[in-house]
């Protein structure tokens, strides 16, 4: 067994369990928690590093051979999506670093996050239905527990309109994977993927796909299924916030996007209807957006909105639009998990997050105003940042492909997401605050919180000026996710 497959789960796993050891010492958590965190981005990054030479990492568990066996993978968009979650898990923890909140309370958040991470990291590296069922349930416990902490009636209801929505997509699932266990004999991906390809598949296994995509739409908060997402995640921790941001539906959108392209590398109707889904996801975000008057709740309709543009690039099916869809992903993740930190900071300065008490911000800390601006800039899609790159390469992919209204559709959204961020611009830091003796009264909060989206903006410039490697990798990417190698040829060697 190769041993690197493994290490995504192994790490945080393995930082946990330390963790719940020392629990009684809040400071080795802490340091425990942030080397781990530390060390699980380094491995993203080497296997970033090999998926990017052309390696493909492959692995049965308990040395069943495939398909009877739990099944392992890391391919390129495996390894970037492991090597984004370590530097999202990395950066909130470092926000959370010396912020001021009971000492409980930030080692619960640490113990949480490792937890949260497992389950992430898991069903990244899955190839197999039940393994990604298991995973999904260890994802949705840690996000519970997390957006939960600290309790209050407020906190407590978000958490459990969560809580009930995402439990009632885990059981469709479940009951998703039955069927289609039921059908086919197999869970495995890779053998699904033959039988599927083959038109071999039965109406039975026709169905349990079908609601199995349903399911990985509520996790993703496709359209109409996206009401839990901004009535929950602006109830949480700042911190625990941003980490939802970047990860949580793009743990969906990733099950969406690698079953549907195992199954169906060809367009055809699932693709039409994600197609429509896609842009009524892109519309109602947006829009949605507009109507609020809070700056979590903004963004959390945003992130709506966007997930739209990845699951738009899925549906348009062709290579070009597929490498779009991964290029987003990657540039989503670091932007949006950046504006809720940096919403945080804003929030803390003001004294409010809500626009109407908000203000004077540019002139009392002018820096904040431009780490604002990189990222907001950049989910607008405003050139050179990494939202530019990504929403271009999918409106081309929409016009070579014919079809008008999703480039129509994608260049509107854009338009308001513009819009909006003006909007918390104009409110947060140019107009005056209502009360100038509240800004800054509980002093600009720890450093680590301002190297935090300092270094989350590096990245999304960087992103943007180094956009051609990133598109060439995002290419290779969309290419083994048509062709499936990695699940393919584990069932032909038999699971080495």
């Amino acid at each position: 067994m190769n041993v690197l497959v493994i290490l995504p789960i192994l790490i945080p796993l393995t930082t946990l369990l330390l963790a719940l050891l020392v629990r009684r010492h809040h400071a080795w958590v802490t340091v425990i928690s942030m080397t781990g965190s530390a060390i699980l981005l380094l491995a993203g990054i080497y296997l970033v590093a090999l998926a990017a030479e052309g390696t493909v990492l492959s692995a049965q568990m308990g040395g069943w051979a495939a398909p009877y066996g739990i099944s392992l993978v890391i391919d390129r968009l495996s390894a970037v999506m492991v090597a984004i979650s370590g530097v999202i898990g990395f950066a909130t923890l470092v926000y959370c670093f010396r912020q001021p909140m009971p000492a409980d309370f930030l080692r619960d958040t640490h113990l949480f996050i490792q937890g949260l991470l497992v389950g992430i990291c898991g069903a990244f590296v899955t190839a197999d239905i039940f393994n990604l069922y298991v995973w999904f349930e260890v994802l949705l416990i840690g996000s519970f527990a997390l957006i939960a902490l600290g309790g209050g009636e407020r906190r407590l209801s978000g958490a459990m309109t969560y809580l009930v929505l995402n439990m009632l997509a885990t059981l469709l699932f479940l009951l998703a994977a039955g069927l289609v266990y039921g059908a086919t004999g197999t869970l495995n991906m890779g053998e699904l993927a033959l039988l599927f390809r083959a038109d071999e598949a039965s109406a039975g296994a026709w169905l349990g796909v079908i609601l199995m995509l349903v399911s990985f739409s509520i996790k993703a908060a496709l359209f109409p299924l996206f009401g839990w997402l901004p009535a929950s995640y602006h109830v949480a921790w700042t911190p625990v916030s941003a980490l939802f941001a970047g990860l949580l539906t793009k743990v969906g959108v990733y099950a969406l996007i690698r079953l549907v392209t195992l199954l169906w590398p060809e367009p055809g109707v699932v693709h039409s209807v994600l197609l429509w889904v896609a842009c009524a996801t892109m519309i109602i975000g947006v829009l949605g957006a507009a109507a609020q008057t809070e700056v979590r709740r903004i963004l959390s309709f945003h992130i709506v909105s966007q997930v739209g543009y990845m699951v738009l690039g899925l549906a348009l099916a062709t290579p070009l639009a597929l490498a779009g869809a991964v290029f987003y992903l990657i540039h989503h993740i670091v932007v949006k998990a950046n504006l809720f930190f940096v919403g945080g900071i804003a929030a803390r300065l003001s004294g409010s997050e809500r626009l109407a008490a908000m203000g004077g911000l540019y002139a009392r800390t002018p820096l904040l105003a431009i780490l604002f601006a990189i990222p907001a800039l950049s989910l607008a899609g405003i050139p050179p940042l990494s939202g530019f790159w990504a929403k271009f390469v999918l409106v081309k992919a929409s016009l070579d492909a014919g079809i008008w209204v999703a480039a129509f559709f994608a260049l509107f959204t854009g338009i308001f997401t513009l819009l909006s961020m003006s909007k918390i611009w104009n409110e947060t830091f140019l107009k005056a605050h209502p009360d100038p003796e509240r800004i800054g009264a509980t002093g600009n909060g720890p450093r680590s919180a301002w190297f935090t989206v300092a270094g989350l903006a590096a990245i999304t410039v960087m992103i943007g000026l180094g956009a051609g490697p990133v598109m060439d990798y995002a290419i290779a990417a969309s290419t083994q996710l048509i062709e499936a190698p990695a699940y393919l040829q584990l069932l032909n060697r038999g699971g080495e």
